[in-house]
């Protein structure tokens, strides 16, 4: 047999690819990597696709044991990862043996890793997508968005990889600065001037109150002078101001539709920076211009040639 025995399981461990495309229209929300950049670094270890699906370990406790050889990837949060107790840097590819487990501990830095297998996560796709959206109940091992649990297997797609190390200078999401990107939306003259100058000059702290669906700042009080809204279509990133003021930037599990005012929407790079601050961490929001943010985009996906 080839394959890993999942042992034991943390807070979550989910199969995500690059997420799930065209099916808004349907209510169907996104999912995928929080941390794109890590996943598709990971895969190019391994000669992957970027959009391979892996593994995102979120905080730690996983516990995987090896059926057979093989050679895994990993990059993202340093979570205190060991192979038979020995630690494995937190970037980097390595081979597992046969009885051997690999065991994921704590946050040492940032908030999830990304495990990549040669080929990626084999399992049936659901709307042309392994992501997991617990919520939904879609992807995953068994098309239901299930985390995983003890006794599950998994399974890969190709017998061999193509390790490759990851290249000098390479800056990963959970080793970046806390200037988080910004493209400004159509709401924007709504906000007061002091919201606005708030908003960009002073300093956030990401909540308690964050998942997969969005995360919460805490920070000054912004004021919106508009008196209610239509609900509209919430892009990736989304930064909604609610009444209370405080912001909350909507991920990738988000609702489709909403109503509540928005500065803009972080740039998907910014996005990947987020998915790795943790609770307590400090943060900036820096405007840029559309045409920035798809020049690092473009870029981004350019490096995984």
């Amino acid at each position: 047999m080839s394959g890993l025995i999942v042992e034991r399981t943390g807070p979550q461990a989910l199969v995500q690819d690059m997420g799930r495309f065209g099916v808004r229209h349907l209510g169907v929300t996104q999912g995928g990597a929080l941390d794109w950049v890590s996943l598709g670094w990971a895969n190019w270890q391994l000669g992957n696709s970027p959009q391979a699906a892996g593994l995102e370990i979120a905080v730690g406790g996983l516990v995987l044991r090896a059926e057979s050889r093989v050679t895994l990837a990993l990059a993202g949060a340093d979570l205190g990862a060991t192979l038979d107790g020995e630690p494995l840097p937190a970037n980097g590819s390595f081979v597992i043996e046969p009885g051997q487990s690999l065991a994921f501990a704590q946050p040492a830095k940032g908030l999830r890793a990304y495990l990549a297998m040669p080929g990626g996560i084999q399992a049936e796709p659901v709307m042309g997508s392994l992501s997991s959206v617990v919520r939904e109940g879609l992807g995953g091992l068994d098309g239901q968005g299930r985390a995983l649990q003890a006794g599950d297997r998994l399974a890969w797609s190709n017998e061999s990889a193509r390790t490759r190390r990851l290249p000098e200078g390479v800056s990963l999401p959970s080793e970046a600065p806390s200037a988080l990107n910004l493209v400004v939306g159509a709401q924007i003259a709504h906000f007061t001037g002091a919201s606005l100058y708030a908003a960009f000059n002073s300093e956030w702290q990401v909540d308690t109150r964050a998942d997969r669906m969005g995360t919460r700042l805490r920070g000054p009080e912004l004021r919106c002078t508009l008196s209610g809204m239509v609900s509209e279509g919430i892009p990736l990133g989304a930064v909604q101001v609610p009444a209370d003021g405080q912001p909350i930037i909507l991920l990738n599990d988000r609702q489709t539709v909403g109503g509540y005012p928005r500065l803009g929407a972080l740039t998907p790079l910014a996005c990947s920076r987020l998915a790795q601050c943790a609770p307590g961490d400090a943060l900036r929001l820096v405007p840029v211009t559309p045409g920035q943010s798809r020049q690092a985009y473009l870029a981004q996906w350019q490096a995984w040639g």
